[in-house]
């Protein structure tokens, strides 16, 4: 299922066996990191992701609560939960944050069988997308080998 309203300002789309509180979080964190939730703007509150989402009041409060334990979001006294200013930080530091999950994919991709320059294509294609820059990346992809011209499969 796929749940995105007025009051909830991004899209969920619930995969069964995944924990609705890790899903929740991601689609957050996605929205935040993709500009769709800009610093300053308006975080549901756990009354609204309860009843939109259609998830457990619980969860809905561990889900704001972890957003503004993790500094992404914080609590203004009147106004409610707004999605927070992000400090800065070095790319290196940006970098190790994202260590696991680059670890998992590696490992899925080698366990698939899927060669470095598939996967670098495929990453590309999905950074374009999400930066809203489809076009070029159905273009670049489409028009670079992957592994010099010879095709495998």
């Amino acid at each position: 299922m796929c749940y995105s309203t007025r009051m909830v300002p991004f899209r969920v789309t619930f995969r069964a066996g995944a924990s609705l509180f890790e899903q929740v979080v991601y689609a957050s964190i996605k929205a935040m990191v993709s500009g769709q939730l800009r610093p300053g703007d308006p975080f549901p509150s756990v009354r609204a992701l309860s009843k939109e989402l259609k998830i457990n009041p619980n969860t809905a409060h561990k889900i704001v609560a972890h957003l503004v334990n993790e500094g992404l979001l914080e609590t203004r006294p009147g106004i409610g939960t707004v999605v927070a200013v992000l400090p800065d930080s070095t790319r290196k530091e940006r970098t190790q944050l994202l260590g696991h999950e680059i670890e998992e994919l590696v490992v899925e991709a080698k366990r698939l069988g899927i060669e470095l320059a598939e996967m670098l294509a495929s990453i590309t294609a999905h950074w374009k997308h999400l930066s809203g820059d489809e076009s070029t990346s159905a273009h670049q992809s489409a028009a670079k080998p992957t592994d010099g011209g010879s095709e495998e499969r």
